[in-house]
C-alpha cells in the first residue's frame, strides 16, 4: 500500500509542479495555495525521512516542538521551526537532505537498464542490476540543471507477487551510496526474483518511476 501511495503522491505533485503558472517555491518557503507541494511533496519528504534517520528521530524532533510551543503565545512554530528540530537528528552523513528535500528543488531520473540473475550452487541466486541515476536541480520556473550525485539510495528485488497483487515480498533492501551516473550492483536472494531495481520503494522524487523496476531474466547458467 505504500507503493501506491507515495507512487500516487509523487505523481500529484509532478502533475501540480507541470501547471504551476507562477514560481515554484522550495518546501521550506512553500506558499499556502501550492498544495501539490506541501501536500504531496510533503507527503514523500516526510515518508522518506523516516526511512533514512528511523521514526524515533522524526518523534523527536516533533516532541521537541511542542515542548517548545505548546500552549505558548505567538510566534507559533512554521516550517523553520520543523527543519531546526529535524537538522538535530540528522546523522552527518545525511545532513544534505535538508538542503535537498527543504531548501531547493531537487529531482532524480534513475531507472534500471538492466536485471539479470543466475542460480548459484548454495541454492540462492545471484541478481546483477545495471542502473542509470541523474540527479536534477530545478529553479523556480522548472528549467533543470545537473545536480552532483552524492545520495545514498536503495536497490532491492521482489519475489513474483500472488495472483492479483501487483507486488510479491521483498527479497533484499540495500541502501547504497551513489556518485556515479551508471553503476552495476550485485546482490544475492533467497528465492527466484521477479522486479528488481533501484529505488524500489519510491521514495524519490522521480520524474518516471515506472522504470525504477525491472524484470530480472534468468541467464544461461555463464557468467553474468
Amino acid at each position: 500500500m505504500m507503493h501506491k501511495f507515495l507512487k500516487y503522491e509523487m505523481d500529484r505533485y509532478l502533475s501540480g509542479r507541470g501547471q504551476e503558472s507562477a514560481d515554484e517555491k522550495p518546501l521550506l518557503q512553500v506558499n499556502p495555495w501550492q498544495g501539490y507541494v506541501h501536500y504531496q511533496k510533503g507527503s514523500v519528504v516526510l515518508y522518506y525521512l523516516k526511512e533514512m534517520i528511523g521514526e524515533d528521530r522524526i518523534n523527536v524532533a516533533l516532541k521537541n516542538i511542542v515542548d517548545k510551543f505548546a500552549y505558548r503565545d505567538p510566534p507559533y512554530p512554521n516550517s523553520y521551526a520543523l527543519v531546526d528540530e529535524l537538522k538535530k537528528q540528522m546523522p552527518d552523513e545525511l545532513q544534505y537532505l535538508i538542503k535537498d528535500l527543504f531548501e531547493e528543488i531537487n529531482l532524480f531520473a534513475n531507472r534500471t537498464t538492466g536485471a539479470k540473475y543466475n542460480k548459484l550452487e548454495n541454492g540462492k541466486y545471484r541478481v546483477v542490476i545495471n542502473v542509470e541515476c541523474e540527479k536534477l536541480k530545478s529553479d523556480p520556473q522548472g528549467k533543470n540543471t545537473s545536480a552532483e550525485l552524492h545520495d545514498w539510495i536503495e536497490i532491492g528485488a521482489f519475489a513474483k507477487p500472488e495472483p492479483k497483487k501487483k507486488y510479491g515480498k521483498q527479497l533484499h533492501r540495500e541502501r547504497i551510496f551513489v556518485d556515479k551516473s551508471k553503476s552495476t550492483f550485485e546482490f544475492d536472494v533467497d528465492e527466484v526474483p521477479d522486479l528488481v531495481g533501484i529505488d524500489p520503494y519510491f521514495l524519490l522524487i522521480d520524474r518516471m518511476p515506472d522504470d525504477n523496476l525491472k524484470r530480472a531474466t534468468q541467464t544461461d547458467g555463464g557468467a553474468l
